[in-house]
């Protein structure tokens, strides 16, 4: 008779460490990036977080309300309090390395903001299967 394995504690998740820890690092950010007074990164929000497998390097995807156009500044200032971000991760995270963070516009949210602008600006027409619809009558 073979006795059955307990799972381990750490498959009882439902997600990799790595996505999980990606998550947690952008939690972190996010909070610090409050508590920092840099009107530079006013209306940045921090969207992803991507640590490599030795957790050496992590880069922090951003967008902000100022789009493309700002983009320089907001890597300036973050290039600029990136000790105290990374001090925040250290403090916060249990892990043996705090990664060196890269700071990066996140392209795939504009990307699909520019996708959603050219929808809404050039409608498709009704393919010849579909049934128009038409709208209802406003109620008097």
């Amino acid at each position: 008779m073979t006795r059955q394995r307990r799972p381990s504690s750490s498959s009882t998740h439902r997600y990799p460490r790595s996505a999980r820890l990606n998550e947690l690092l952008r939690e972190v950010l996010a909070e610090e990036l409050n508590l920092i007074d840099d009107e530079r990164l006013l209306w940045v929000s921090i969207t992803q977080v991507d640590v490599d497998s030795e957790m050496n390097h992590g880069t922090v995807y951003f967008d902000s309300m100022r789009g493309p156009e700002g983009d320089a500044e907001i890597i300036e200032a973050f290039t600029e309090n990136r000790k105290r971000l990374q001090a925040a991760v250290g403090r916060q995270v249990r892990a043996r390395k705090t990664p060196i963070l890269a700071f990066r516009p996140d392209e795939v949210i504009r990307a699909a903001e520019r996708i959603d602008k050219i929808l809404r600006e050039n409608p498709s027409p009704a393919r010849p299967d579909e049934p128009e619809i038409e709208p209802e009558p406003e109620a008097e």
